[in-house]
């Protein structure tokens, strides 16, 4: 990729911006580091709707979390407080005409962004877009490389706080769960039809529960409760508490695996090195599937229309509704054996530098 020369003695505030959606907020998260790296003086300011924020809260490379509620703050009043900030560079990573509007107003000598339609006026920095072609995190890390940034880590964080550790253990001890035993299930999805159906769940948890005797603690968001409730009774599972996504992570943190639709469950999972099997249909998981971590994918793939990213399907929704329990289950099964060869290549590896340092010694 070209890169561009900037000033970058003059850079002394930054604005990234990325509103939403949860998952999205924490891949971007991996151009933090970087830009931290390069402008080790500077101030850098997230810019994030106020449902994602969590996501940012305690991440050590941002100074100030900026919030917004899109049913509350206007696009002036939120124009004039990025103004008010003085900032000398501005990332926009999601490029929306909102987003582009605030890039373009910010008074920010450098201005980067994607050259999305008309937006494209809004930047004087361009990046071009490989949403189609890379992973979600790379079209992210793709921002700095236009700056000339080197990118040396590419990793999404999500850091937890010790008041949700402390939340999840005692959830795990209320509930006689040995940390690393159990499995945990995520029903939640962005739209309906990412969403594998309840009765596939129960079916899948049942197995489970009969022929890998684990227990399943099933996680899950606003309204989804009641569904959650009945997958866990039909695997003698455990219903999670209600928690926020902190307290989520840190339930998550203590698994040995999530289950999970394409969703940001799965994205904090694979941050906090969780092994996750993720449930896929209408999204892609080369581009916005698990991010650097043990993993693997099940998909409908006898179907042709996978990866249509609509929000509606016409045809009734087959990828997900034609999925069966058994074909998830024997990538369960493959999930686990990834996990084994890991831990055993790393008790191997670890083996190995002890034999080392002692004949060193």
């Amino acid at each position: 990729m070209k890169t561009i020369s900037i000033d970058k003695s003059r850079i002394q505030r930054i604005l990234v911006i990325k509103p939403r959606a949860i998952g999205d907020v924490l891949l971007s998260t991996a151009v933090l580091p970087d830009i931290r790296s390069q402008f080790p003086g500077a101030r850098i300011d997230f810019l994030v709707e106020s449902f994602a924020s969590p996501v940012l809260h305690g991440n050590p490379f941002v100074d100030n979390v900026i919030t917004y509620d899109t049913h509350v703050d206007s696009s002036i009043s939120i124009i004039t407080g990025v103004r008010r900030k003085h900032y000398d560079l501005v990332i926009d990573l999601f490029a929306n005409p909102r987003t582009a509007v605030i890039a373009l107003l910010s008074g920010a000598r450098y201005r980067v962004g994607f050259p999305f339609k008309w937006r494209r006026i809004a930047y004087n920095i361009v990046v071009t877009p490989r949403s189609g072609d890379v992973h979600n995190v790379e079209f992210n890390l793709d921002a700095l490389r236009r700056l000339g940034i080197e990118v040396t880590s590419t990793a999404p964080s999500f850091y937890l706080d010790e008041e949700s550790r402390k939340f999840a253990q005692s959830f795990l001890d209320d509930n006689d769960l040995p940390a690393g035993e159990f499995f945990t299930i995520n029903i939640g999805g962005g739209w309906e039809i990412k969403r594998w159906p309840v009765e596939k769940f129960i079916e899948l948890s049942s197995m489970i529960s009969h022929s890998l005797k684990r227990r399943v603690v099933v996680l899950y968001g606003p309204s989804e409760e009641a569904d959650a409730a009945r997958i866990s009774t039909a695997s003698k599972g455990v219903l999670a508490p209600q928690t926020s996504l902190k307290q989520m992570g840190a339930i998550l943190s203590l698994s040995k695996l999530l289950i999970t639709n394409d969703s940001g469950p799965m994205h904090i999972a694979a941050a906090l090195r969780v092994p996750t099997l993720a449930i896929f249909g209408p999204t892609s998981p080369r581009l916005q599937g698990p991010y650097g971590n043990i993993s693997e994918i099940v998909r409908n793939e006898r179907l042709d229309c996978l990866e249509c990213n609509l929000t509606k399907c016409p045809i009734g929704n087959p990828c997900m509704k034609e999925l069966d329990a058994v074909t998830a289950f024997e990538h369960l099964q493959s999930l686990i054996r990834k996990i084994g060869n890991a831990q055993e290549s790393s008790a191997t590896g670890s083996m190995r530098a002890e034999q080392k340092h002692n004949v060193a010694l």
